[in-house]
C-alpha cells in the first residue's frame, strides 16, 4: 500500500507569509488608478467637445484598465503587456479616435492605422494649434485615446504589482502627470482644474492608506470633510489669492498656423480703402528711399472670381507661410536699407515691407507677442501677423531693395520658370486682345511692356464713387468685371480692374504673372524721411518674372487725371493697325502620329488615380522599422518562452515526485540567472543553507527538506502537497526575481545562465553514459541527496 505524507506546518505558515496580493485587490489597484487617470483627462472635454471626447477618453481608459487587469491577474510580462496594448490601440483606435477612416464606423482599414500611426506624434500639435472645439477633427482625437490607453496600463501595472513602498508612490505620479498634460493642453478653466485636483488627491490618499494597511472606515467623515475644505479653498481662495492673474495653458502661447484662405482677398478690399480711408492716415514708414513702394500682399491665384494666394502648402506658394528666424535668407542682390514700420490705422493680417526683408524686429509691450505671430513668405517677401494688426504696432525691416532692370537691361530674357496655377474662367476677350496687343513685340520684355502701355495709354481712370463724382465705375476684378472693362466702348476703372486684367493678358501669353497691392508714396512724398501713407497712396500693380533677372514690376493704371470727362473723344482703345506689323512667328510643328497607332490614347496624360494611401511605402517603413526591432527582441522572446516551457514541464510532470524536484530545480535555476551559482556537488540542505544567506526572505530549508522528504521517504506525495509546495516555489522565485536593482532584475530575467548549465549538465551526462536525458531515475529510498 502506498503511503502519503503531509506537509509540515512550517511550509503553510510560510506560504501564507509569502503570499501574493490576491486577485481582487489587484483589480482593486486598476479600478482606482483607471478613476484616477480618467479624472485627470477631464481638463480635455471642452477642447474636444463632450460628444467628441467621450469615446476616445473613456474607451482608452476602459481598454488600459482591461488590459492591465489581464496582466495583473494572468502575470504577464512586461513584452507581452506591450504588446496587447499595441494590438489594443490599433484594433480600437479607428472606431474610438478616428472614425471617419473606419468601414462602418467600427472596421479598421489601411487608411486607419495610418492615421493611428501618424497621430501618435502630430496629434499633439493639432491640439494646441486648432481653434476649440476641435469635435473629431484630423486625428487629433488620438491624444486622449492613447494617453488615457497607456497611462492606464503603466499605472496600473505599478500599482497591482507587488508589495513594495516604493510602488505606491510612483503608481499615483503617473495619473498626476497625465492631470499636468491635459491642463497645459487644455483651456482656461481654473475652476475645474482645482476640483479634478482634489478629488483625485482624495481617491489617491485613500487608496495608499489602504494598501500600506492604515485605512480606517472611521476615517471616512474626516476625509470627507477634507476633500470638501480642499475643493472650496481651491475654488474660493484661490481666485481671491491669484487675482486676475490667468492660468497658464500651452494654448496661450502657442499661435495656431495661418491659413490665407480663411482671408478674404486683399485686392477685394482696394475699392474699400479708397472710399473709407482716402483721407485716414493707415501707415507710417520712415527710411523708405526714393523710388521704394511699400508690400501689403502679393497673389499668384485668380479663381474666375479673385485674386488670392494660393495656400496649397508648397514651400514656393504665394501662401505658404512660415515662422523664421532672427536672419531670414535670401538671395536677392540690391541695395540694404533699414525702414522703421508704424501701424496706425490699417487692420487685417497682412504685415506692410519692403523689397526682399532678411530680418525684422518688433518694438513695444507686444513685441514677443508679435514675433511668435510673424509668419513669412520667402517666394513673394510677404508678411503677415496671424492674430492681426493692432494701432501702435512698431518694428524695424532690415532689407534688400533690387534695382529696377530696363527693357534693354531685360532683353531677350525667356519667362522665369517659377510654379504658378493656371487662371480659371479667363474670359475670351482676355485672350483675344492680349493676342492682339503683343502681336509685334518680339521679346517676352515687350509683351510685358506693350500689355502695360496699352492699358495704360487707352484706358481711363475712375473709382466709381459717386459721392465724389467720379465716373461710373463698377468695383470688383472678376472674369465678368475685366470681360466688361475690355469689351466696353470706353475702358474705364481703377488699379482693381487694370492690375487683375494685366496679369491675366499677360497670363495667356506665357510669362509668370501675379498681382501686388500695397501703397506708393505720392510725388510729393518721395524722398521724405517720414512717409505717411493713407488710403489714396493704396495701389495695386503687377510682376513678371524673367530667367536670370526675377520679378520686373508693371504699372498699367492710368493716372488719375485721366478721365472721361476730360476727354471728350476718347481715346480709341483698339490697338495700332496691324498691316504694318510682322506676321505672328510660326507654330511648332506637330509630330505626326506613328504609323501603328491606329487609336490615339485619349487616356494617356491622365493623371494617375489617387488611391489615399500609399500601400507600398507602408510596406517599405513596416519593414525597415519591424524587421530591425524584431531581431531586437526575439532573442529576449525566446528565452522567456524557453524558460516558461521549463517551467510547465517541471510543474507538469506525471510523477509527484518529479514535479516537487523539479520545483526545487526551479528555484535553483532562478537563483543562477540573477547572480547566484549554487555549490556543485552539495546536497539540498548544503545548497539551502547557502541560497538562505543570500536571500533571506525565502524558505530555502523548507524547500529543501521537504523535496529529500518526497525522493528518499518511499511515500508518494498527495497532490494537496505538490500543490502547496508549487506555491511555495513560486513566492521564492517571486522573492528572488523582486532583490537588486531595476538593472538587476531585467538582466536575471532575460538570463542564459541556467539554460546553458542544463545544457552542460546533458552533454556531460551523455558522456558519462547516463542517456539521452542525462539523468538518473528517481528511485524511493535512494541514499544519496545530491542534487
Amino acid at each position: 500500500m502506498t503511503r502519503t505524507s503531509t506537509a509540515p506546518a512550517p511550509l503553510r505558515t510560510i506560504t501564507t507569509a509569502l503570499a501574493r496580493r490576491t486577485a481582487g485587490d489587484q483589480l482593486i489597484d486598476v479600478v482606482v488608478m483607471a478613476l484616477a487617470v480618467l479624472l485627470a483627462l477631464v481638463p480635455l472635454v471642452p477642447v474636444f467637445g463632450l460628444s467628441a471626447a467621450a469615446p476616445a477618453i473613456v474607451g482608452g481608459v476602459v481598454l488600459g484598465a482591461l488590459i492591465a487587469a489581464l496582466a495583473a491577474v494572468r502575470r504577464w510580462p512586461v513584452v507581452t503587456t506591450i504588446a496587447a496594448t499595441l494590438v489594443v490601440y490599433a484594433v480600437f483606435g479607428g472606431a474610438l479616435a478616428v472614425p471617419s477612416t473606419t468601414s462602418a464606423g467600427v472596421l479598421p482599414g489601411v487608411d486607419t492605422l495610418v492615421a493611428l500611426a501618424e497621430g501618435v506624434v502630430t496629434s499633439w500639435k493639432q491640439v494646441l494649434t486648432l481653434d476649440p472645439p476641435l469635435g473629431s477633427t484630423g486625428n487629433a482625437l488620438v491624444m486622449p485615446y492613447v494617453l488615457g490607453l497607456i497611462a492606464v496600463v503603466a499605472a496600473a501595472g505599478v500599482a497591482a504589482g507587488r508589495k513594495h513602498p516604493l510602488r505606491i508612490l510612483v503608481a499615483p505620479m503617473i495619473p498626476a502627470g497625465v492631470l499636468v498634460l491635459s491642463i497645459l493642453f487644455g483651456t482656461v478653466d481654473r475652476t475645474l482644474a482645482t476640483v479634478i485636483g482634489a478629488s483625485m488627491a482624495a481617491l489617491l490618499v485613500v487608496w495608499a492608506a489602504w494598501r500600506r494597511g492604515h485605512w480606517k472606515p472611521r476615517r471616512a467623515a474626516s476625509l470627507a470633510v477634507l476633500a470638501v475644505l480642499a475643493i472650496g479653498g481651491g475654488t474660493v481662495v484661490a481666485p481671491l489669492v491669484a487675482g486676475d492673474v490667468p492660468r497658464f495653458v500651452l494654448r496661450s502661447v502657442v499661435v495656431p498656423p495661418f491659413d490665407p484662405r480663411e482671408h478674404a482677398s486683399p485686392l477685394s478690399a482696394y475699392r474699400a480703402f479708397i472710399k473709407n480711408s482716402k483721407e485716414t492716415d493707415l501707415l507710417a514708414v520712415s527710411g523708405l528711399p526714393e523710388g521704394g513702394v511699400v508690400r501689403l500682399a502679393t497673389m499668384d491665384s485668380f479663381d474666375g472670381v479673385v485674386w488670392n494666394v494660393l495656400g496649397d502648402g508648397e514651400p514656393a506658394a504665394s501662401g505658404s507661410f512660415r515662422k523664421v528666424g532672427d536672419v531670414i535668407p535670401t538671395s536677392v542682390t540690391g541695395s540694404q536699407v533699414t525702414v522703421d514700420v508704424e501701424v496706425l490705422a490699417l487692420d487685417g493680417v497682412w504685415l506692410p515691407t519692403v523689397g526682399q526683408t532678411t530680418e525684422i524686429s518688433f518694438d513695444g509691450s507686444d513685441a514677443v507677442r508679435s514675433r511668435n505671430a510673424f509668419r513669412f513668405n520667402d517666394a513673394t517677401g510677404t508678411g503677415v501677423l496671424s492674430t492681426g494688426l493692432t494701432q501702435g504696432e512698431k518694428y524695424t525691416l532690415d532689407a534688400v531693395i533690387p534695382a529696377v532692370p530696363s527693357d534693354e537691361e531685360i532683353g531677350s530674357a525667356r519667362p522665369g520658370d517659377v510654379i504658378q496655377p493656371a487662371p480659371v474662367g479667363v474670359p475670351d476677350i482676355v485672350v483675344t486682345r492680349s493676342s492682339e496687343v503683343s502681336a509685334s513685340a518680339t521679346t517676352a520684355a515687350l509683351v510685358a511692356r506693350n500689355l502695360e502701355t496699352y492699358l495704360h495709354d487707352t484706358g481711363f481712370f475712375s473709382h466709381g464713387i459717386e459721392a465724389s463724382g467720379d465716373y461710373p465705375s463698377l468695383s470688383g476684378h472678376g472674369a465678368s468685371r475685366i470681360a466688361e472693362l475690355l469689351g466696353a466702348d470706353v475702358m474705364v476703372g481703377d488699379a482693381e480692374q487694370y492690375a487683375s486684367a494685366m496679369a491675366l493678358m499677360a497670363s495667356q501669353q506665357g510669362l509668370p504673372a501675379r498681382v501686388v497691392i500695397g501703397f506708393i508714396p505720392s510725388e510729393e512724398q518721395q524722398g521724405a524721411e517720414k512717409i505717411t501713407f493713407t488710403g489714396d497712396n493704396m495701389q495695386a500693380w503687377v510682376e513678371v518674372n524673367y530667367a536670370g533677372v526675377g520679378w520686373v514690376a508693371y504699372y498699367p493704371t492710368p493716372p488719375t487725371n485721366q478721365t472721361p470727362q476730360e476727354n471728350e473723344d476718347p481715346v480709341e482703345k483698339e490697338p495700332q493697325p496691324q498691316v504694318i506689323q510682322p506676321p505672328p512667328p510660326p507654330a511648332d510643328p506637330v509630330v505626326p502620329p506613328k504609323e501603328d497607332a491606329e487609336e490615339p490614347n485619349v487616356e494617356a496624360n491622365d493623371e494617375p488615380a489617387e488611391t489615399g494611401v500609399d500601400v507600398r511605402r507602408i510596406v517599405l517603413i513596416s519593414t525597415a522599422v519591424g524587421v530591425p526591432l524584431l531581431l531586437l527582441l526575439l532573442p529576449p522572446l525566446l528565452i522567456v518562452a524557453a524558460k516558461r516551457r521549463r517551467r510547465r514541464r517541471r510543474q507538469r510532470a506525471l510523477h509527484p515526485v518529479a514535479r516537487i524536484s523539479g520545483g526545487w530545480d526551479e528555484v535553483l535555476d532562478t537563483a543562477r540567472d540573477h547572480g547566484t551559482v549554487p555549490p556543485a556537488d552539495a546536497t539540498r540542505r548544503e545548497t539551502a543553507r547557502a541560497l538562505a544567506a543570500v536571500y533571506p526572505r525565502i524558505p530555502a530549508t523548507a524547500l529543501a527538506e521537504h523535496a529529500d522528504a518526497a525522493v528518499f521517504s518511499g511515500a508518494l506525495p498527495t497532490e494537496m502537497i505538490v500543490t502547496q509546495y508549487w506555491q511555495t516555489v513560486d513566492q521564492s522565485v517571486a522573492a528572488i526575481s523582486s532583490e537588486g536593482t531595476v538593472w538587476s532584475r531585467v538582466r536575471g530575467r532575460y538570463s542564459r545562465a541556467s539554460l546553458r548549465a542544463a545544457k552542460q549538465a546533458r552533454k556531460a551526462a551523455r558522456s558519462a553514459g547516463l542517456g539521452k536525458a542525462g539523468r538518473v531515475p528517481v528511485r524511493p529510498g535512494r541514499a544519496a541527496t545530491r542534487r
